[in-house]
């Protein structure tokens, strides 16, 4: 009987026991609190994954549009060059050709009357 605790013994291991299991509980709620529930992380990361979709969706309509306005700036580049060489053979044809008709018609008739 000597090594058996008193009741007031008794009462104050079971207070400190309920105190260190209060004190659990507390820090459990704590934890839990603090932890994200899986619908919701699921529904946030199908929001991101949606998000970070429509980004790339804008980026790659993006990128087809100034790819799309390169190719119409080189076919207008392309057609004015043609243009150019066009007018160049017009300038040729209606002024150049004719005035070297003239010239050697000139050439012809006077050497034809010199001799």
């Amino acid at each position: 009987m000597q090594n058996d605790p008193t009741l007031g013994e008794v009462m104050r291991r079971l207070e400190d026991v309920r105190q260190d299991l209060k004190e659990d509980f507390r820090e459990l709620g704590v934890r839990l609190d603090s932890k994200v529930s899986m619908e919701r992380y699921q529904l946030e990361k199908v929001a991101s994954d949606t998000a970070a979709a429509l980004l790339i969706e804008r980026v790659k309509s993006i990128e087809d549009a100034l790819e799309q306005e390169e190719k119409d700036r080189r076919a207008e580049a392309q057609k004015q060059a043609d243009r150019r060489a066009q007018d160049r053979r017009l300038l040729f044809s209606a002024i150049v050709a004719p005035i070297l008709m003239l010239l050697l018609t000139v050439y012809i008739n006077t050497q034809g009357a010199g001799a």
